[in-house]
């Protein structure tokens, strides 16, 4: 049987015989004459109102199915006289695949607060505001690697299991088949300590220095203690690395990453974009467009520094040099004081990894926050630290393990290059683009301190 799906049904130019399309019922209504059923299959956020005869096998076929079964329905595609939709179906046959209880399907005709949704992560995807939020996922991934394709990348895949901390933080998920008490790490699987990826970023240095430009697209993960709107265990990571590349090639590759995603998205999220500029944050459309429209600010760490000391607001913590910006500093830096997204240069050393590059005054780094309004930081980067004799120094000052990382030295042993590279979140960039607040509802299924039910 040839499904087609409502999206296609929907942008059709002329009637159709015979058209077939499966999903969910959204709404039933019965009258005396005709029954009403609004079908949606995901493909779109609108539905397809489909007009059922209450005299046709059709109907006796239809049952009692109503809000949440999923059936496939044939019929005619015909131009409707009711008004906001071009078409609808006049159903010939109705084919029931699994009924819904109405009075014990979570999703009922009204209003559900995220709150609850998040506890029926399973089911949620089937209201407006989630099928929305997955379909842009979908499409700013897509737009993503295009954008890649059509600048010379090549896509790779870096380990999920790994033995290095990129972070220096040892927030990791360790990996284990040893049974409880046991602590002999040779008897372990690998014969070593084994942890879940916090970042793809230092085997992607290593597939750089043959490749010349990679990126990995794929899951992270930090056991971080967090329950913050803006952190989350597992989460999806963006990271470029460019050989031969300084903190200015990649400062300019993430403006045109993120410009370029959001100008996809214009074009072919407009209907789920519409939705969260209506109902999540009004004016969100104009916002995305504007990003666009103007290059980003650029300021270094120091001046930022200056800038919000400057500003004479109270912020809760204080600003301080040498101290991380925290996120209402970056917001006030994107929001109110530049009034679109701001690259941070040049930050002190000793805030930052063991990998960026130390700038010629011994004080700062070759590293980068893009800040964007309402989210903070949305890409942290760098320029990699190329010298060996200066990398090995930061290791030793910061107290790393020489022996995890031989590999990763070996980089700098034979052939080393200025190269450098970023890690875009995705998740920031899906609330960027929708306006949520929260990670836990751009994730389909999210892992936070406390919750893995799913």
């Amino acid at each position: 049987m040839q499904k087609t799906l409502i999206k296609q049904a929907l942008a059709t130019d002329k009637p159709v015989q015979g058209i077939t399309l499966c999903g969910w019922i959204r709404t039933r209504r019965d009258g005396k004459d005709v029954t009403f059923v609004e079908l949606n299959d995901g493909s779109c956020l609108t539905n397809l109102q489909c007009i059922v005869d209450p005299k046709s096998q059709a109907f006796a076929d239809l049952g009692s199915a109503t809000r949440g079964a999923s059936v496939c329905i044939t019929g005619n595609l015909e131009p409707s006289p009711g008004k906001g939709q071009q078409w609808e179906v006049q159903v010939t046959a109705v084919q029931v695949f699994g009924e819904a209880d109405p009075e014990a399907y979570p999703l009922q005709k009204k209003r559900h607060t995220d709150e609850f949704l998040r506890s029926i992560a399973h089911l949620r995807v089937r209201t407006n505001k989630y099928s929305a939020v997955f379909r842009i996922r979908s499409e700013a991934s897509a737009a993503i690697h295009a954008f890649f394709r059509r600048s010379g990348f090549h896509y790779v895949h870096t380990p999920i299991l790994t033995g290095s901390d990129c972070e220096g933080a040892g927030e990791m998920f360790r990996v284990t088949t040893l049974s409880p008490g046991e602590k002999d790490l040779l008897k372990d699987f690998f014969g070593r300590q084994a942890s879940l990826t916090v970042s793809g970023q230092l085997e992607a240095e290593a597939l750089a220095m043959g490749l010349g430009r990679v990126y990995t697209f794929g899951p992270t993960f930090r056991a971080e203690n967090s329950n913050t709107p803006r952190h989350a265990a597992e989460f999806w990571m963006v990271e470029p690395e460019m050989a031969f590349a300084d903190l200015g090639d990649i400062m300019d590759l993430g403006e045109e990453l993120v410009q370029s995603v959001v100008d996809e998205l214009l074009t072919t999220s407009v209907e789920d974009l519409r939705l969260f500029d209506r109902f999540v944050e009004p004016g969100l459309l104009d916002r995305l467009k504007n990003l666009t429209a103007r290059p980003f600010a650029r300021v270094s760490y120091g001046e930022a520094v200056e800038i919000l000391e400057r500003s004479g607001r109270d912020f809760l913590f204080p600003v301080t040099y040498g101290v991380d910006l925290q996120t209402e500093h970056e917001r006030y830096l994107a929001e109110e004081h530049f009034g679109r997204p701001t690259i941070v240069t040049d930050y002190p050393m000793s805030i930052k990894a063991f990998y960026m590059r130390v700038n010629d005054d011994g004080e700062t780094v070759a590293a980068m926050d893009m800040l964007v309004p309402r989210i903070g930081e949305l890409v942290g980067g760098s320029q990699r630290e190329e010298r060996l004799d200066v990398l090995k120094n930061r290791m030793l000052a910061l107290g790393q393990q020489m022996s995890d990382y031989s590999w990763y030295l070996d980089l700098r042993e034979f052939g080393t290059t200025p190269h450098a590279g970023f890690g875009l979140g995705f998740e920031r960039l899906i609330m960027m683009l929708t306006g949520i607040a929260n990670i836990r509802d751009v994730l389909p299924f999210p892992r936070t301190p406390g919750s893995i039910e799913f």
